[in-house]
């Protein structure tokens, strides 16, 4: 039988050290080789209504799945169902809402493990939703953060956003006034909105700098101008065939030339020193995350384990019979 898992049951199950953890691993099974990976397509309808699917394998753990997910009028449903790569055996289906937010978070966080200046302790962070909460958590989990500096368009929500992460990660974290303001002076910087137009602009960055670009993952989306990529030092992807299709941050600087595509690096090829990251303090290095499969895949197969040997979840009769 199936195990059904909750929102409750992956937040019970799933901390940020673990999911850095396991990013990292599959990061390196990518490099290997390891992974079959489908880069995310969208069925479009009418009136904005988009079903997104991406999938993965992960034959050394024993595992393949999927990522669904609809965006209707700004409401977004996450769901992984997860399957065994031996047999085909439907493993589990589980909610992956908060599951998204902790393995976008958890790639930044290895992304600035690798690239980010070691001595790096100030952050910026344009964005103030769900996905900015896991994105500093997962900073502060891999470098000795000192501050951390904030900007959300809803001054309301932004003072809240601040209170409360200042509180979660013990750092304080302030309202910035701009995002001109938060970007400034950052050791690392991080992009997590919905905009489609640039939000921060290259002649902000001081040099060194980091940035983990994560918002925009349609072509027509971006959120740094573009004087923000030319003057990244080294330019990193979670794929490259995904950025080419859906990077708009990327794809409306680089446009079609192939030998400035060329220069884009993967972060699992970082993760496992077959190519290198930063290699001057003055650098700057450049991470969009657009979100891949696996990240979704591994994350679920570990809470999927987790969750099987703490009898969570339950058990429902799916996947039983086979022709």
């Amino acid at each position: 039988m199936a195990l059904l898992l909750k929102e409750e049951d992956v937040r019970a199950l799933l901390a940020m050290p673990l999911a850095l953890e396991l990013i990292e691993e599959a990061s390196r099974r990518q490099a290997a080789g390891q992974v079959p990976l489908h880069s995310r397509q969208r069925l479009e309808l009418p009136e904005k209504v988009f079903l997104h699917y991406m999938a993965a394998g992960d034959p050394a753990r024993g595992y393949m799945g999927m990522k669904l997910y609809t965006s209707v009028r700004g409401a977004l449903r996450f769901l992984v169902p997860l399957y065994s790569a031996k047999n085909g055996q439907l493993l589990a289906l589980l909610e992956a809402d908060y599951l998204g937010q902790m393995r976008t978070g958890a790639a930044s966080g290895v992304a600035t493990k690798y690239l980010a200046r070691p001595d790096a302790r100030a952050v910026g962070i344009v964005g103030t939703g769900l996905q900015a909460r896991t994105q500093l958590e997962a900073i502060v989990a891999v470098r000795r953060i000192e501050s951390i500096r904030a900007f959300g368009r809803n001054p309301d929500r932004r003072e809240q956003f601040c209170a409360e992460m200042s509180k979660r990660l013990g750092v304080s974290v302030l309202s910035a006034r701009s995002a001109e303001e938060v970007v400034r002076d950052a050791d690392i910087v991080v992009t997590a909105t919905t905009a489609s137009f640039p939000v921060v602009q290259g002649k902000w960055l001081a040099p060194g700098t980091h940035i983990n670009a994560i918002g925009a993952n349609f072509p027509q989306k971006r959120e740094l101008d573009g004087e923000a990529v030319q003057r990244a030092d080294t330019l990193v992807v979670d794929s490259l065939e995904q950025s080419k299709v859906e990077a708009g941050d990327l794809i409306q600087t680089l446009g079609n030339d192939a030998a400035r595509w060329s220069a884009v690096r993967e972060l699992p090829e970082i993760v496992v020193g077959k190519t290198v990251g930063r290699t001057g303090a003055r650098e700057i290095t450049l991470f969009k995350s657009n979100g891949i499969a696996i990240w979704d895949v591994a994350v679920a197969a570990r809470v999927y384990e987790l969750a099987a040997q703490r009898q969570m979840g339950q058990r429902i009769p799916l996947g039983e019979h086979c022709g």
